[in-house]
C-alpha cells in the first residue's frame, strides 16, 4: 500500500493528546516529535497537529480522507455537544482542559477484547498485553521502517489456548478471553444485557464497550476516577468508596441526558490528568 496524506484545516475540535490519552484506546503511541502513530483495522496512521493543521499520514486500505472522517467522527459537531453539556463551571473547566477530545469509531471486536483485558489493570500494562497479543496472532504491516500488527480477529484467536494467553501476561483474564472468543456472536451484540452475558464483562466494562465500540453516548462508565470527580463536585460524601455507582449514573443522566458518555470523557480526563 502507498502512503497517503490528508490535511484538516481550520478544525478546532481536535487535539491528538486529548483523543489518544483519555483512556478510550490503547494502540496509539506518542512519537519524539509529539505526533502519535497508531494502528486500527488494517490502517497505520501518524497524526500530527502543526501550525493549526491536523496532518494525517500513513497507509490505508481505502482513501485516507474517508478513513479519517469515519474513525475520528469528523462530521459530528462537538461545539454543539459542548454547549449542551456545559451545565456549570465544573464542566466548563473540564471541557476546557480536554477541549480536543473526540470519541473514536473503533472496531467493536477489538474494543470488547481490549476492555476485558482492562479490568483491574493500568493503561501501560493493558497496552503491553494488547501489543503482545497482536504481535503473536495479528497480521504484520510495515510502515516507515517499523512493523505494526493488526488486532487479531476472532478466527485468528480461535485455536489459542488459555496457556497461550497466560504466557502473554493476561493473568486471570486469560480464561475470560478464551471463553469470549469461543462463545461470542458479534451480530447479536446490541444491548448492555448482551454484553453482560460475556465472560469477564461487568457493568463498567460493558459501559466502556458501549461508549467506545458502539457509540452509545447515553452510557456513563464509572471507575475510580469518575466516582471521585462526581463525588467531589456533586455528591460530597465523606467516604467516596461508599458512593453507589448507580446513584452516580442516575445523577449523570439527569445532568447530561443522552450525552453522558462524552461528558464522562471530559470529567475523567480532567480529574486523572489535572
Amino acid at each position: 500500500m502507498k502512503e497517503q496524506t490528508y490535511i484538516l484545516k481550520n478544525f478546532s475540535e481536535f487535539e491528538p493528546k486529548h483523543i489518544f490519552e483519555c483512556g478510550q484506546c490503547f494502540r496509539w503511541n506518542k512519537e519524539e516529535d509529539g505526533s502519535y502513530t497508531g494502528i486500527f483495522n488494517e490502517n497505520v496512521l501518524n497524526v500530527k497537529k502543526e501550525n493549526g493543521q491536523i496532518i494525517f499520514k500513513g497507509i490505508c486500505k481505502q482513501d485516507i480522507k474517508k478513513v479519517c472522517i469515519k474513525y475520528f467522527d469528523l462530521e459530528r459537531d462537538y461545539k454543539k455537544i459542548k454547549r449542551k453539556i456545559t451545565i456549570d463551571e465544573y464542566m466548563r473547566e473540564a471541557i476546557a482542559y480536554g477541549s480536543g477530545i473526540r470519541i473514536l469509531n473503533q472496531d467493536l471486536w477489538e474494543v470488547i477484547i481490549s476492555f476485558i483485558i482492562s479490568a483491574n489493570n493500568n493503561i501501560p500494562r493493558i497496552k503491553g498485553i494488547i501489543e503482545r497479543l497482536s504481535k503473536a496472532y495479528g497480521k504484520p504491516i510495515k510502515y516507515n521502517g517499523k512493523t505494526y500488527y493488526t488486532f487479531p480477529t476472532k478466527d485468528e484467536l480461535f485455536n489459542v489456548t488459555i496457556e497461550d494467553y497466560r504466557k502473554l501476561g493476561l493473568g486471570f483474564r486469560d480464561k475470560y478471553i478464551y471463553k469470549t472468543v469461543h462463545t461470542i456472536d458479534l451480530e447479536t451484540i446490541n444491548t448492555k444485557e448482551d454484553l453482560l452475558k460475556l465472560s469477564g464483562v461487568g457493568e463498567k466494562v460493558a459501559d466502556c464497550i458501549m461508549l467506545f465500540g458502539m457509540n452509545k453516548f447515553e452510557v456513563f462508565p464509572v471507575d475510580v476516577w469518575v466516582r471521585r470527580v462526581m463525588n467531589d463536585l456533586y455528591i460530597k460524601s465523606e467516604n467516596e468508596e461508599k458512593v453507589n455507582k448507580e446513584e452516580i449514573r442516575k445523577l449523570a443522566k439527569e445532568k447530561y441526558n443522552d450525552l453522558c458518555g462524552i461528558a464522562q470523557q471530559y470529567l475523567f480526563y480532567w480529574k486523572r490528568e489535572a
